[in-house]
């Protein structure tokens, strides 16, 4: 049976495009929706049509951790095995100091930090019987901060170090690392043309970045069978500019 991947938040953006390219690698794959179920169901409708039941949808919030066992359960259950867990769901926007609510702790923390934790928690037994692997979405504000952004980044900064912190704990049986994406799609909130310009003249590339990179990025940490406990970084060279 073909190996099967579990991508969390892959209704749209970065998600979905992995998802679609882990299935033309011939993965069937599990995808992964809470609010945006009309465009979850119009993906599995497409792969499913590119290539009859090798796709299927499951539902449900992540910072509700007590689904998380449930969903595990179910994420398993749609093909009777799970080989690639992809934490990709995640929510971002400012969270300046002078405002920060609960809610927002809980959100942030919850979608980027917590919800991957858990997940590996409960799909750790059977990554292990099929010697897995489990990818992190970081991002390179892990590394240096966005102000006005500190629950977003310190999360992300604790996805880094659960990615090396499991990656020992989970040898020889379960490879962890991550891939630490920079500007590669321009945020769902509305940003300013000064704005983009701005982060684009910090970039040695020049470029945004494409969903694309990020797939091949996953595609050979998926295949880098002596690689573990990594940070992919993937930003068109920002992060040597130190912007």
């Amino acid at each position: 049976m073909n190996k099967v991947a579990f991508i969390s938040g892959s209704a749209k953006r970065l998600g979905a495009h992995t998802a679609t390219h882990l299935h033309s690698l011939g993965y069937q794959v599990v995808l992964h929706c809470h609010r945006s179920a009309q465009q979850a169901a119009e993906l599995l409708d497409c792969l499913n049509n590119r290539r009859p039941a090798s796709a299927a949808l499951v539902r449900g919030d992540l910072t509700n951790t007590s689904n998380l066992s449930s969903m595990a359960a179910d994420i398993i259950k749609q093909f009777g095995r799970l080989d690639v867990l992809v934490n990709n769901a995640s929510s971002f926007y400012p969270t300046p100091l002078s405002n920060i609510h609960l809610e927002q702790w809980c959100e942030l923390v919850g979608s980027n930090l917590q919800a991957p934790l858990f997940l590996c928690h409960f799909l750790a037994d059977e990554l292990k019987s099929r010697k897995g692997t489990i990818i992190n979405m970081v991002d390179i504000h892990a590394f240096r901060p966005l102000a006005g952004h500190s629950l977003y980044c310190l999360a992300k900064a604790g996805l880094v170090s659960m990615t090396q912190s499991l990656a020992v704990e989970l040898a020889p049986d379960v490879r962890v690392n991550a891939v630490a994406p920079g500007a590669i799609l321009w945020p769902e909130q509305d940003m300013e043309t000064k704005q983009k310009q701005d982060i684009l003249a910090q970039i040695p590339l020049a470029r945004l970045g494409e969903s694309q990179d990020i797939a091949n990025a996953i595609e050979y940490l998926l295949q880098a069978q002596y690689v573990t406990g990594q940070v992919l970084t993937v930003d068109g060279g920002r992060s040597l500019t130190g912007a």
